[in-house]
């Protein structure tokens, strides 16, 4: 479909190499105008696909980054109560109606926006990311299937304030716990997996085209290996790009001979304790080795 085939060559030039199958659902998301949830490990690049459609699209990023706690106020927006209170203390001293100081301190004025309100008021079309939704809690995600549905958003204090252009909406989810169907009815999905080797590679040269083609592939050799292990946290495309960009930096030629490089970048792809423990010498020669299925 040659819609797809250019999403594909717009994500790449923003960046992201995105298969097929992630491109036609992207272009199922702007065709049915229905928010996109990405569910996958940390590490596997759903943020950074906000990140390269917003650019592609040419148009603002808006996120929402959840976590435990938050609430539709944080999400939404806040009164500048610190403004409201200088406020109220100057037209005292200027003797103003009371009424008209209520009706002053409660305008656009003193409204402190939040990505939601952000999203549905921006004058252009944007890109909202609501990150890692699976942080939330189900209160939560309740509240914002309700704006998802309507994207309006209503304030007492000013009435209903509904959106100037239907932003593109993209969900990402670790999974760390079930989500609601009612959700999932509301959004197109796409699982976004770990990339193979070919993919990878081409991450690789694509973000950092400057490294030796010979060492990309031994990278990428070794990372497809290394996440087969029975790790505690599975390093991602970053935690690749990070250890490529440490090599280079190091100015390493065969991966197979650069022990003492590879042993001082560990920390670019092994981020806890008991996976630092694993690298023996022994353990990362069988990585190396070409021929091992590790």
């Amino acid at each position: 479909m040659q819609q797809v085939e250019e999403i594909q060559r717009n994500l790449a030039a923003a960046g992201y190499i995105a298969d097929t199958d992630l491109a036609s659902i992207i272009h199922l998301t702007q065709v049915l105008k229905r928010p996109l949830l990405l569910e996958g490990d940390a590490g596997v690049g759903k943020t950074a696909v906000a990140v390269a459609l917003s650019q592609m699209m040419q148009q603002e990023l808006i996120r929402l980054q959840c976590y435990e706690g938050l609430d539709a106020s944080t999400a939404l927006y806040e009164w500048n109560y610190q403004r409201q209170l200088m406020a109220v203390r100057l037209r005292e001293t200027e003797n103003t109606d009371a009424d008209a100081i209520e009706a002053e301190l409660f305008s656009k004025e003193y409204l402190l926006p939040r990505p939601l309100l952000q999203a549905i008021t921006t004058p252009k079309p944007c890109v909202l990311l609501i990150d890692e939704i699976d942080r939330a809690d189900d209160e939560f995600e309740a509240f914002l299937l309700e704006v998802l549905s309507d994207f309006q958003i209503t304030i007492p204090e000013l009435g209903t304030i509904k959106a100037q252009h239907r932003p593109t909406v993209l969900l990402t989810s670790n999974a760390t716990r079930d989500l609601s169907d009612a959700l999932r009815r509301r959004c197109l999905f796409h699982f976004v997996d770990y990339p193979d080797a070919e993919k990878e590679l081409n991450i690789l040269s694509t973000q950092l085209p400057d490294l030796d083609l010979h060492l990309a592939r031994a990278i990428t050799r070794f990372v497809q290996k290394l996440r087969q292990e029975s790790l505690k946290k599975t390093p991602g495309v970053a935690e690749t790009l990070d250890w490529a960009a440490a090599l280079m930096h190091l100015q390493t030629g065969e991966l197979e001979q650069s022990m003492p490089q590879i042993e001082a970048t560990l920390g670019c792809l092994l981020k806890t304790q008991p996976d630092r423990e694993l690298a023996t010498p022994v353990w990362l020669k069988q990585l190396l080795n070409p021929t091992s299925d590790s």
